[in-house]
């Protein structure tokens, strides 16, 4: 039997340095919107692997059933104002994206623990500079976003000694870690020497991470703190509040891999903090070919009755 055909409409120069997506589609025929392949009519064509699309792609495909997301995130899918209202959006989950943002995140609060930025000054000068080296039992470590990537991630710093609690919209029960929902945000905050945003984008995470907010992190007695990682969204975090909260000690260091404009602007002050780590949103770069092999696997359980996993609730927003 002749496979379906699927619709691109992302552009993956830079991801598919990773991967093909063609090398996990099992032979599926692709049209690729997005290098300008325009075929006379997409009527048939039932799935689209999509980021940034169109206003009028969906209105070409009258036999459209499936849309799959190309990343973790849907935000940006969900936000276009093209998107057709009764068809299912599926996510992207895969185990080499989950772990290469837990290997990102456990990174950062090492570096933090361990002070490099104090060791990189220092090596540069060539000066023989000692700090404090607390271990990973003596902080507390809250991760907001206790999703697929959370709970690994929850796990993971665990394995490292932290102490690791959670907060989520609804709670969560995660073995070894204290989960916490809306009803229980300030005491969370209370305890969390580093914060690490890992929430999708709504309307409620919006600009959450603002001054307010990181006021009420807690001061660990001998490292710089509090920190706050960001490997989620760029929008939930308010990156003048952010810039000011470093200058004025209420945050101790940063690790921004998100931003509320990307690329993050030459101008932005955030590039030269010594207390800030800066990535240009690469903390879990998609394997383009393990993308395609999801999507293929998917297509093919939806086509054998069995469902789609991952579905997306546009009500959530995730």
């Amino acid at each position: 039997m002749s496979k379906s055909t699927l619709l691109l409409s992302v552009d993956f120069t830079a991801a598919e340095k990773l991967g093909s997506i063609h090398d996990g589609l099992d032979g599926r025929p692709v049209i690729d919107w997005s290098k300008g392949e325009r075929p006379e009519s997409l009527a048939g064509i039932k799935y689209a692997l999509v980021w940034e699309f169109d206003h009028d792609l969906f209105d070409c495909m009258p036999d459209l059933e499936v849309i799959f997301s190309a990343g973790a995130g849907v935000d940006k899918v969900l936000s276009n104002p093209a998107l057709p209202k009764n068809i299912p959006v599926v996510r992207f989950v895969d185990h080499s994206l989950t772990t290469r943002m837990s290997e990102w995140i456990c990174m950062q609060c090492l570096n933090h623990l361990r002070q490099q930025k104090h060791y990189d000054a220092a090596q540069k000068k060539a000066e023989w500079a000692d700090a404090p080296q607390p271990q990973a039992s003596d902080v507390n470590i809250g991760i907001m976003g206790l999703g697929v990537l959370g709970q690994d991630a929850a796990h993971k710093l665990k394995t490292l000694g932290f102490k690791v609690s959670g907060w989520s919209r609804t709670l969560k029960k995660i073995e070894g870690v204290e989960c916490y929902d809306e009803t229980g945000l300030d005491k969370f905050l209370n305890q969390c020497h580093y914060l690490v945003g890992l929430l999708p984008l709504t309307d409620e995470t919006t600009a959450l991470f603002n001054r307010d907010l990181f006021s009420k992190l807690a001061k660990h007695p001998v490292l710089p703190s509090p920190i706050f990682i960001n490997g989620g969204r760029g929008k939930s975090q308010v990156e003048v509040d952010i810039a000011r909260c470093l200058e004025d000690g209420t945050l101790g260091g940063v690790s921004l891999d998100v931003f509320e404009t990307e690329p993050l602007s030459s101008q932005s002050p955030l590039w030269h903090f010594d207390n800030a780590y800066i990535f240009p949103h690469v903390a879990a770069n998609s394997d383009v070919a393990a993308l395609g092999q999801y999507v293929d696997g998917q297509i093919k359980r939806y086509e054998a009755g069995k469902g789609l996993e991952n579905l997306v609730d546009p009500k959530l927003g995730y």
